[in-house]
């Protein structure tokens, strides 16, 4: 899915996310997904036993 993404891309999204959401909220949104991912792979490890 990424593999066609080239590295000026990624510069272009990362200008793009700080100017829109500023240095200090980025950390804070990249914080959440990661507490959301994981939420959701508990979720689903623990339907997976039931």
């Amino acid at each position: 899915m990424f593999r066609s993404i080239g590295t000026t891309e990624w510069i272009v999204i990362a200008v793009i996310l700080l100017v829109l959401f500023g240095g200090k909220k980025i950390p804070e949104f990249f914080k959440g997904l990661g507490e959301s991912i994981r939420e959701f792979k508990k979720a689903a490890k623990d339907s997976g036993k039931e």
